[in-house]
């Protein structure tokens, strides 16, 4: 194996570090350098492998401020950010009922549901339980069961 410089050592650092593959690496050294690489030749340079422990202390430093620097940058993306996420999630729904695509829609809807929280869940009061009977006095608040998706009625209550 060749010596590589310290562009391309520097370039394999960072990559990993932003959680990129080995495979995914070695592929854009391949494209970005003209550099050939295996997937061993690239994880050696990754100081969280047990087969990089002789990596020189710059390259650790270096990857570990960039992997910090990466977690902290992850804010700044749009798609990590709920927000963003349901507000594209209700241009994606309205696009899909203006092409009268309901299942597309409705898939969209149960995904927005379920990206807010609590919301994906069908709860239905038990029927009212006479006055005065023995279930009254055992369960003296409603409670509340949940039912699977068949059973979704057809308009929303809103």
């Amino acid at each position: 194996m060749a010596a590589l410089k310290n562009e391309v050592k520097s370039f394999i650092v960072q990559a990993l570090a932003c959680f990129d593959t080995p495979s995914q690496v070695a592929e854009a050294v391949k494209n970005e350098f003209g550099v050939v690489l295996t997937r061993q030749q690239v994880e050696s340079h990754d100081p969280t492998k047990a087969c990089s422990k002789g990596l020189a202390a710059k390259w650790q430093t270096l990857f570990n401020d960039t992997r910090q620097r990466f977690r902290e940058e992850t804010a700044e993306i749009p798609i990590a950010n709920r927000a963003y996420r349901l507000r594209a999630m209700n241009r994606f729904v309205e696009k899909a009922e203006t092409m009268k695509n309901i299942g597309l829609a409705m898939q969209i809807l149960e995904q927005a549901a379920k990206e807010v929280g609590d919301v994906y869940v069908n709860r239905r009061l038990e029927q009212e339980k006479p006055l005065g009977s023995q279930a009254d006095q055992q369960h003296a608040v409603a409670e509340y069961t949940l039912e699977p998706d068949e059973n979704v009625p057809a308009t929303p209550y809103l």
